[in-house]
């Protein structure tokens, strides 16, 4: 067996630590660690599209909102407060997560269009990696938490959605359309419907 890097040996101790404890452990991007008295342990690799959050501070009780509805609609949502850990190297976290996600969703608010900072990064960093998904497929899905004015290099290239007067409506939209890129991705890759 090849020897591990320390950082992997680290990460098995880590792991084997939590379910020995009777805790279940998550690896973002990876899957789920569940203890199991028979194994130690059973591994139920991600399967559930991954929807990173994008969003200003003072947007985060929108944001929360969204993510507990995407959660409870059978996706696996990225939010910063939910996933980052203590002491993690959180630039590199979200630079990761944006990566790694399926769906950048970008709350777009009368705040977060005019701030500077972590949003506007993040929204840079997600364009970048757009330039990889086929023309075709869907990435980036601004969404408008107010009557804001969408910056004209999203407005021009992407469709946005409104969860706003009627948050459910936006929703019901917005699930729709992150479920029919699901489909036609599978669809296209041929792989079987879950």
């Amino acid at each position: 067996m090849a020897k591990c890097c320390d950082s992997c040996q680290q990460v098995a101790r880590i792991v084997l630590r939590g379910v020995a404890e009777g805790k279940t452990v998550e690896i973002d991007g990876l899957g789920i660690f569940y203890p199991d008295a028979r194994r130690g342990f059973r591994f139920v690799p991600r399967a559930l599209p991954q929807v990173f959050i994008a969003y200003g501070k003072e947007d985060e009780p929108h944001a929360t909102r969204l993510y507990e509805d995407l959660n409870r609609e059978g996706f696996s949502p990225w939010m910063d407060v939910r996933k980052l850990l203590a002491g993690q190297n959180w630039p590199r976290a979200i630079e990761a997560a944006i990566e790694g996600s399926d769906f950048f969703v970008a709350c777009f608010s009368g705040s977060s269009v005019r701030k500077k900072g972590g949003f506007q990064s993040e929204l840079r960093y997600a364009l970048d990696c757009a330039r990889q998904v086929p023309l075709d497929g869907i990435y980036i899905v601004p969404v408008r938490l107010d009557g804001c004015a969408v910056p004209r290099i999203i407005q021009h290239a992407l469709q946005y959605i409104d969860l706003f007067p009627d948050w459910d409506a936006g929703m019901d939209r917005l699930l729709t359309m992150l479920r029919r890129e699901v489909e036609h991705r599978r669809t296209a890759l041929a792989l079987p419907p879950e």
